[in-house]
């Protein structure tokens, strides 16, 4: 199916198959040139905006180095007024790479879909899993 046939439902769907498979650059290949990642809640030291598929690609491209994502569980997809505009809630689980350590993190994410890429991404992960005992995300998420 091509891109701009997919929903962002379906959109969003086809991006967490690819970051389980592991395929980076199929999922970074999902963004709009000109797409941006927002993370709210970045802790000081961390970026809190990624503007461009360029930049988006350059935070991603290590991550199954640092992170074995192994499933999405509890995924709920909402829509918003805007036909667009997606908001999603779900946990995803896997381990961490360099100490074999459970990997468990909540996410809330506001994705706003156009010409069938994601245009921006508004990710509300839970920095306080990086005060967790044992759980190394240096590398994974900051750059």
């Amino acid at each position: 199916m091509p891109i701009t046939q997919r929903s962002p439902e379906e959109l969003y769907r086809h991006s967490l198959r690819l970051l389980l498979g592991k395929d980076i650059a199929s999922w970074v290949a999902l963004w709009a040139e000109h797409g941006f990642m927002e993370f709210p809640f970045a802790p000081p030291g961390w970026p809190g905006r990624l503007e461009g598929r360029a930049a988006i690609a350059d935070y991603m491209r290590d991550y199954p180095d640092h992170i074995d994502l192994h499933d999405f569980p509890d995924l709920s997809i909402h829509r918003t007024t805007s036909p667009d505009t997606i908001v999603v809630e779900m946990r995803g689980v896997g381990r961490l790479v360099r100490t074999g350590n459970p990997f468990e993190m909540t996410y809330i994410a506001v994705v706003t879909v156009r010409d069938g890429r994601f245009a921006s991404y508004r990710d509300y992960w839970n920095p306080l899993v990086l005060q967790e005992p044992g759980t190394d995300f240096a590398g994974s998420h900051a750059r």
